[in-house]
This record gives structure tokens, C-alpha cells and sequence, in this order.
């Protein structure tokens, strides 16, 4: 499972829309997200800068350290 810091949620809105982009990604599942943490966890095979560009997309900002 990978997980990653998410900026920009602020409500559940926030937090169903991060979860649907991210299970949209082929090779992603299992999506789970952390509203108070601002934290995402997925499981599979796909590289971080796949899924920061889906989350711009959306207007969030995936922390890639």
C-alpha cells in the first residue's frame, strides 16, 4: 500500500472526488482517504507522479518528497 500527504481537502466532497479520480487510474484499488490526516493509501502498481497529476487535475496537490 502506498501512501501520500494530500493538500488542498478540506470536506467530504473533497474526499469522495480525491477517491474516484485515484480509482479511475488503471492498476489502482483499494483507495482509502484521510480527511483529518490529509493522507491517501491505494494499493497497486502505478507511480506517484501518475497519480499527483490526476489529483491537479482535480485541483489537489499531491506531496512527492
Amino acid at each position: 500500500m502506498t501512501t501520500i500527504t494530500v493538500n488542498g481537502m478540506s470536506c467530504q466532497h473533497c474526499v469522495a472526488s480525491v477517491q474516484q479520480a485515484l480509482e479511475e487510474i488503471p492498476g489502482i484499488s483499494h483507495v482509502t482517504v484521510d480527511l483529518e490526516k490529509k493522507l491517501v493509501s491505494y494499493d497497486g502498481d502505478v507511480g506517484i507522479k501518475v497519480v499527483a497529476k490526476a489529483l491537479s487535475s482535480i485541483g489537489f496537490e499531491a506531496v512527492v518528497e
